[in-house]
């Protein structure tokens, strides 16, 4: 599984969005899939929750969602100086008081270097056609994406 990640890591640079998201169960190793991607490449992954949060938690909290994108890039510019970016628990993108549409970040962070993040939700049908979900219909951060500018890498 390492060395066709690695693989499709290598190729999706040719690509105008550079987003690879690994989709699966819980603990079904995706996390440590980019651990070892993480070890493999000589980068570090970036833990958006830990990181994003210890910075937001220095800003109000009204003013936090003007700031998000932007600690954001930092933290992500910080974390990879190169063109490959791993991002890690990445829930509190999710936050609905940070008013973000965590796809679309993560996709515009993907068109100027590759980007692969652990997805915290579901793929809801195949690989081609599906849905990519996070939380459940009537959770306050239910979100429904098409997987246009994503390319899923599932773990079974």
């Amino acid at each position: 599984m390492m060395e066709k990640l690695d693989r499709l890591v290598d190729e999706v640079g040719a690509l105008q969005s550079k987003l690879v998201l690994l989709i699966g169960p819980p603990h079904s190793g995706k996390n440590a899939l980019l651990h070892t991607l993480a070890r493999s490449k000589g980068v570090t992954p970036l833990n958006v929750g830990a990181e994003l949060g210890r910075r937001l938690a220095a800003i109000p909290q009204r003013q936090r969602h003007l700031q998000t994108t932007t600690i954001l890039r930092e933290l992500a510019d910080q974390h990879a100086p190169g063109d490959l970016l791993l991002l890690d628990n990445i829930e509190l993108l999710f936050d609905r008081s940070l008013q973000l549409d965590p796809l679309d970040l993560l996709k515009r962070h993907a068109h100027a270097k590759r980007v692969v993040a652990v997805w915290p939700g579901e793929l809801q049908g195949d690989a081609r056609t599906g849905r990519l979900t996070y939380a459940d219909m009537g959770h306050p951060e239910h979100q429904d994406y098409s997987l246009a500018g994503v390319v899923p890498f599932e773990i079974q």
